[in-house]
């Protein structure tokens, strides 16, 4: 069977989402967060900050290639790793990519404790937020399914994903 992919902006539930529907499937669950510190030995936002974006986004790529064979697992992106389509690529290959999405303010809500996240680290956030949102959004929606998870629990929205996926 296919990888289920979990992709969308910062804070849309995908860690969460992912944890909940390796539970359900029984599936292994890898984000690719996760790897990239592990395979730096640094968090994400020391890698911005010593090495850039840039850099961070090839990192990324590597990653995501090595991540995306296997088989049978769900996958967690960061946030911007919808804005290479080598990515996106490389990712539907042997997978199915859902994109979770949120409003702007339930965004920096869920993100409002969390000093790990290098994009928000600004004067204002929400806008931040919003401009990012716009930017993306184009990409985000080159995902095979789309999901609102405004107001979802993540055991809701894991459910909604293997009703959708399954068709």
């Amino acid at each position: 069977m296919k990888n289920i992919v979990l992709t969308g902006f910062m804070g849309t539930g995908k860690s969460e989402v992912s944890k909940e529907l390796s539970r359900v499937l029984g599936r292994k669950a890898i984000d690719v967060d996760t790897e990239i510190e592990k395979s730096q030995r640094m968090k994400i936002t020391e890698i911005f900050k010593q090495l850039g974006e840039p850099r961070f986004r090839d990192i990324e790529t590597e990653m995501i290639k090595k991540i995306s064979k296997n088989k049978n697992v769900i996958i967690s992106t960061g946030g911007g790793a919808v804005l290479k389509q080598e990515n996106m690529d490389t990712l539907r290959e042997n997978g199915v990519i859902i994109c979770l999405t949120a409003a702007p303010e339930t965004i920096l809500k869920r993100t409002s404790n969390n000093n790990d996240r290098p994009l928000l680290q600004v004067e204002e956030p929400l806008k931040k937020i919003r401009e990012l949102l716009e930017f993306r959004m184009p990409y985000y929606e080159k995902a095979d399914i789309m999901i609102d998870t405004e107001g979802k629990t993540p055991s809701e929205v894991a459910g909604e994903i293997i009703e959708r996926w399954k068709k």
